[in-house]
């Protein structure tokens, strides 16, 4: 039986032991980052707390407000504005399962390693 993993999915430390991980992690090439989500502002805006040190107003869209309820302290993946950089958009949201598992992989960066 053949495995297929998608590329962008590989653990970076376990590259050479074949480990895989099946977790959405950040897209870099589209402007992608991981945040926590600070504080609720209401009419789905939250205050986000990003990778890169910068706090952002991020929206939840209205495919993502209708399957997921982001909460204060989640992990999530956000894309930012090309216009204004100081907004962004909601892409992604971890359980709390998933955030503990990328900490333990090593996966997050320290400023938002609090799982």
């Amino acid at each position: 039986m053949i495995d297929i993993v998608d590329h962008k999915y590989r653990n970076r430390e376990d590259a050479a032991e074949g480990e895989y991980i099946r977790l959405r992690l950040p897209n870099k090439r589209h402007n992608e980052l991981f945040a926590i989500a600070d504080r609720l502002l209401g009419g789905s805006r939250i205050n986000m707390i990003c990778e890169d040190g910068k706090g952002r107003l991020a929206r939840i869209p209205g495919k993502m407000k209708r399957r997921a309820r982001v909460r204060a302290g989640d992990l999530c993946i956000i894309q930012p504005w090309d216009i204004q950089n100081e907004k962004a958009d909601i892409i992604y949201r971890y359980s709390r399962t998933q955030s503990i598992t990328l900490s333990k992989q090593g996966l997050l960066p320290e400023e938002l390693n609090v799982f």
